[in-house]
């Protein structure tokens, strides 16, 4: 079941996801059945699975919505904050709600991700959403820490940063081939907001095994921060003392590194397919073809 997204924002597809999810989980729950469809014997089950699958389109469309405006206005707050003289409490609270608010929000898709996909065992444990929360959070505010920082050396330089990373993205999501939109303008849609959710943090485009992707995601994130930290350095007369570029080049290496133990300890221990016997997923590719709903993940 797919979505055809005809070019509003992801906000315009939530009140139906919501009406969807509702309506299933009801009847789910109540065993009711309207007068059309009496005549249709619809398992409980069936409900209950497609309740959960459109409540696993609504975090996706709330991920996107994070991704494009919250980040943004998050980057926009620190870059604010840093390039001025006066500094307030409220500020800090601010952007440390902001930056708790989208890792949550990508956890929260991770876990809705899981319910809904057959193949894929569920968090279960609160051990491995919080190791995978502190992954994202951490890595995430290390690469905010360090666009901020290039926005203050040029503004134009982080532009060009972000967009030939953000083009980067799209071609290599491009070459992964994702069929979730019934027609070809939505799939490109879809394809350039997930390359720009790729400049902030990974994201698994096709639920499939991503270890070869991610450290190369992760290799190339380093390489780049330690470039940005080196520029930040060799150019600090830039930042005229209007902060102390000791410490946040110190939180955005210790940020950064944090992140990458968190993300290597949660897939080494905490992450579901290890503690599960069995995962559908290393299973024979016609099996993972059949049961992987994430290949058509936007429903209806």
């Amino acid at each position: 079941m797919k979505i055809g997204i005809a070019g509003p924002g992801p906000e315009i597809w939530q009140p139906y996801k919501y009406w969807f999810a509702l309506k299933h989980g009801y009847r789910a729950a109540f065993k009711l059945k309207s007068s059309r469809d009496m005549s249709i014997d619809v398992p409980t089950s069936l409900l209950h699975k497609r309740a959960i699958d459109a409540m696993a389109d609504i975090s996706m469309l709330r991920l996107f919505k994070t991704y494009l405006e919250s980040t943004p206005q998050l980057i926009l707050q620190i870059y604010i904050l840093m390039a001025s003289d006066n500094r307030i409490f409220s500020q800090y609270v601010s952007i440390t709600v902001s930056s708790i608010s989208i890792s949550c929000a990508t956890v929260d898709y991770q876990i809705a991700l899981r319910k809904s996909l057959l193949d894929k065992n569920k968090f279960v444990r609160t051990s491995s959403k919080l190791m995978y929360f502190f992954y994202k959070l951490l890595t995430l505010t290390s690469w905010i820490l360090s666009t901020v920082l290039v926005a203050i050396l040029s503004i134009k330089i982080s532009i060009v940063l972000l967009v030939f990373l953000w083009f980067g993205s799209i071609i290599w999501v491009h070459k992964q081939h994702t069929t979730f939109c019934k027609s070809r303008t939505a799939e490109i849609i879809y394809r350039i907001i997930v390359g720009i959710i790729l400049i902030f943090t990974f994201f698994n485009i096709k639920g499939e095994k991503t270890k070869i992707p991610m450290s190369v995601y992760y290799v190339i994130r380093i390489l780049i921060t330690l470039s940005i930290l080196t520029a930040s350095l060799f150019w600090k007369s830039t930042f005229n003392g209007k902060l102390h570029l000791s410490f946040v080049i110190t939180a955005v290496a210790l940020t950064l590194v944090l992140g990458i133990i968190f993300l290597i300890v949660y897939y080494a221990i905490f992450h579901p397919s290890i503690y599960y016997a069995q995962d559908v997923v290393d299973g024979p590719q016609n099996e993972r073809n059949e049961n992987c709903r994430i290949r058509g993940f936007l429903m209806q």
